[in-house]
């Protein structure tokens, strides 16, 4: 799969193209694209997709934009396992932002990319304003894929559903709008190493998501291996700045520095919370570690 952080500027092959910022790669993420590489067999063309770096709400409301469920590089991931042949990163920025609906349909798809398929959500808007809809490329000749959204009892599925089902702590809910359960990938950096000192050593998995769509204590899966994690801000021992994610994996005793990882989260168990000292943290992370095997052993 290529990747490309910038519009060629002329693309000799025809594309079908998938447009959209894709956060969560939720069911309907994975219909679009599903459909995208059957249309693109159809035709025998190229599949490709264009998403957006970063998300536009996080460039005109960065103080009120919503959680992060993907990394670029977990969408990616996704994008090559499905059959994506070339992605096209789009850096959101005012010059982007700033482009017309005409412009970006006959400069940026037709001229550049040499896309004259497109595969977008139905409620889909584009150009300065969001003035271009799905209606624009019909009548700028472009051919225009549909297909019908994809629901989960009743509800279309969208990454307002995932995040919201995140923060209540409902994995269940989670993993029926993802099609699996809810994860987030990172490599293992060192830390204070304060979890050893516990008796509790833990991975320490460096996030892209600034603002991830969950934080507490969860039983996880980290490359398949049982254990416990919290996403929070250590309060107990004074705080942290940014949000961290520390992985107890249970039974492990090898070395996972350096290594990039992905954790699965399958059941809350509590918030974040302060304690009075260490050893009142050390009884708590013993009570999550048995409540998080529990769940693993009830689930077997």
């Amino acid at each position: 799969m290529q990747v490309f952080r910038h519009s060629p500027t002329t693309h000799p092959a025809p594309l079908a193209l998938a447009i959209g910022n894709f956060d969560g790669l939720h069911l309907g993420h994975q219909a679009l694209l599903a459909k995208l590489v059957e249309t693109a067999r159809q035709y025998q063309i190229t599949p490709a997709v264009m998403t957006f770096e970063p998300h536009p709400r996080e460039f005109f409301t960065p103080h009120n934009a919503p959680a992060r469920l993907s990394s670029m590089r977990e969408k990616l991931e996704c994008f090559e396992e499905v059959g994506v042949e070339k992605v096209f990163v789009c850096r959101f920025n005012q010059a982007f932002a700033a482009i017309t609906a005409e412009a970006f349909m006959q400069d940026v798809l037709r001229h550049d990319l040499n896309a004259n398929t497109i595969l977008v959500g139905g409620d889909f808007c584009f150009g300065a304003k969001r003035q271009g809809t799905t209606q624009s490329f019909i009548d700028n000749g472009f051919q225009l894929v549909d297909f019908p959204p994809v629901q989960v009892t009743g509800q279309r599925v969208s990454s307002t559903l995932v995040r919201e089902a995140l923060a209540a702590g409902d994995l269940i809910r989670a993993e029926a709008l993802l099609g699996r359960p809810y994860s987030i990938s990172g490599k293992v950096v060192h830390g204070a190493k304060l979890g050893r000192q516990l008796g509790y050593p833990t991975a320490n998995v460096h996030m892209r998501h600034e603002r991830p769509a969950l934080t507490g204590v969860y039983a996880v899966k980290l490359d398949g291996l049982n254990g416990v994690a919290n996403l929070g801000v250590r309060p107990t021992i004074g705080g942290v700045p940014k949000l961290m994610l520390e992985v107890y994996v249970f039974d492990f005793d090898g070395n996972l520095y350096d290594r990039h990882v992905h954790v699965q989260f399958f059941h809350k168990i509590r918030d974040e919370m302060k304690f009075e000292s260490l050893d009142a943290l050390k009884a708590q992370i013993a009570r999550d570690a048995s409540a998080a095997k529990d769940y693993f052993k009830n689930r077997s």
